[in-house]
């Protein structure tokens, strides 16, 4: 993934492993993926600061003339800020990962702890 190289200084939403602003947002804590902080894509847009609006994107200039492509690709998509984590598939894969540490967390031969 091209990550333009800047120094502008953005907030950081994360907390605690976990983006507590969004409703059913996974917990990444005691995985063994790491909460990335946000970064300036090449087209220098805010990528993975919760605001979703930066004042470079193709949204806030848009016009016949942009091409609705050039918004494509992985530097538009953040790894650990992107709503797809609260899908249950996504959420299923870190409780997976928690998992794989069974003396850290309660097990029961029948019942899962959230049932």
């Amino acid at each position: 993934m091209k990550r333009k190289n800047d120094k502008t200084e953005i907030d950081s939403p994360v907390f605690h492993d976990t983006l507590p602003h969004i409703s059913n947002f996974p917990s990444f804590k005691g995985t063994d993926i790491k909460m990335e902080e946000p970064f300036v894509n090449s087209k220098g847009v805010v990528i993975g600061d919760s605001k979703y609006s930066s004042p470079n994107s193709p949204l806030n200039n848009w016009s016949d003339d942009v091409d609705p492509s050039v918004m494509a690709g992985d530097e538009w998509i953040h790894p650990t800020n992107d709503i797809g984590w609260a899908s249950a598939e996504n959420a299923d894969l870190l409780e997976s990962k928690k998992r794989e540490q069974p003396a850290k967390q309660f097990m029961h031969p029948q019942h899962e702890t959230k049932d």
